[in-house]
């Protein structure tokens, strides 16, 4: 048995416990919450800080975790795309390794639980003996309609490799899925829980291309021989074609934002459906040197978590980062807001919120102390410290 007790405790289930402790078993599991001092008790471990629940990483790549620092950084979508296709590499022990690392790393900076995407095999046996609890998507790609099916076939193929944890199909952006693809997936998801994680509005150019067929994107495909005469322009971005075609009774994951736009969200918020956002701000001005208006989705009906992207994005994998780039651009947020994004939105998502997400009794959702805070709001010297 172990006590914890901090300046604060965080159990977001409820309202901030000023000198609180947790009392967990020898393997996490949370067996009482109280704000008794135990003043005189020599067996509390002590901490100036708040005490949070473990991080959820709703977006990460960790099979991308090689091209750390490999990819030049504001290029722009496109020819951030271009790069890491140019970059990938057929070494499997560098890839292992560079996984193996990106996972304790995670592990060591709070992560609990991580929403991953994969294109490959490659990560399962990392995933399967890690700490960590993964939810693999395994992502479809493939813009020409008369390719959907072999895709889709390949997919399901890829998902027998990933039994050994929880996983789920998906596609991966609106530039990178054709018509038919889509359809397939919505078909897949009928009577069955599928978790669904889309990249959306990464770019101005995608916009161009769903609106009136024009833009970069263009040039993309015809560099790789990618078909586009069955691609009809919506006259409509992105966000507006696919919100209204998505399963009615899946959760969503819309990941990135990062050209989504009030309008859009006031258009989200017309539909029933069990969407999430995700905000990678690092990963956001890595590639873009953009981020969305945070303030923004505030606004709307959907909850908000946060992620990290991979490696070829950002240069390190750590949520107490995100959250410092969201609150320096965001000066109103309050850090319980904050948290919710980081811990307890992204459990309900992927899940897992019996275990994860929140302080709990009966729950094992990690610990983690956040330090050097100003009147508990988070700034750059905050630090994380993984507790149990």
């Amino acid at each position: 048995m172990r006590r914890f007790s901090a300046d604060y405790i965080y159990t977001l289930d409820g309202a901030p416990i000023e000198n609180g402790v947790v009392v967990t078993d020898d393997n996490g599991k949370i067996l009482a919450i109280t704000d008794e001092g135990y003043a005189l008790d020599p067996n509390i471990e002590r901490f100036n800080g708040v005490i949070v629940p473990g991080f959820i990483n709703s977006h990460c790549h960790l099979e991308l975790s090689y091209l750390l620092g490999k990819i030049p950084q504001k290029t722009g979508l496109i020819p951030f795309i271009k790069n890491v296709i140019k970059a990938r590499t057929e070494d499997k022990e560098l890839v292992l390794e560079a996984m193996k690392k990106a996972d304790e790393q995670m592990w060591q900076n709070g992560i609990v639980a991580v929403g991953d995407i994969s294109n490959q095999a490659i990560s399962a046996t990392v995933k399967e003996n890690s700490k960590i609890k993964y939810h693999t998507f395994i992502e479809m790609l493939g813009f020409e309609q008369s390719k959907a099916n072999d895709i889709f076939e390949n997919a399901l193929i890829l998902k027998e490799v990933f039994s050994g944890t929880a996983h789920s199909l998906t596609v991966h952006a609106p530039y990178s899925f054709s018509k038919d693809l889509f359809k397939k997936l919505k078909i897949y998801c009928k009577n069955k829980e599928n978790k669904i994680s889309i990249h959306m509005q990464e770019s101005e150019d995608e916009n161009s291309l769903y609106g009136y067929k024009q833009g970069a994107f263009l040039d993309f495909y015809k560099e790789f021989n990618i078909n586009t005469d069955d691609f009809k322009a919506s006259v409509r971005n992105t966000f507006k074609t696919i919100i209204p075609n998505l399963p009615k009774k899946q959760d969503v994951l819309l990941v990135h934002n990062t050209y989504t736009n009030l309008k859009d969200i006031y258009f989200g918020n017309r539909f029933n459906l069990q969407i999430y956002w995700c905000f990678c701000p690092n990963a956001n001005i890595y590639i873009e040197g953009k981020n969305p208006i945070f303030e923004n989705f505030l606004l709307s009906n959907f909850p908000i978590t946060i992620g990290t992207d991979s490696l070829a994005s950002n240069q390190q994998l750590c949520i107490l980062s995100e959250m410092k780039v969201i609150k320096d651009k965001t000066k109103n947020i309050d850090l319980q807001t904050l948290l919710n994004w980081a811990c307890l939105n992204g459990a309900n998502f992927l899940g897992i919120d019996r275990e994860y997400g929140s302080l709990a009794i009966g729950k094992k959702p990690g610990l983690n102390i956040l330090q050097n805070l100003t009147n508990n709001n988070i700034n750059q010297s905050t630090t994380v410290k993984k507790l149990i």
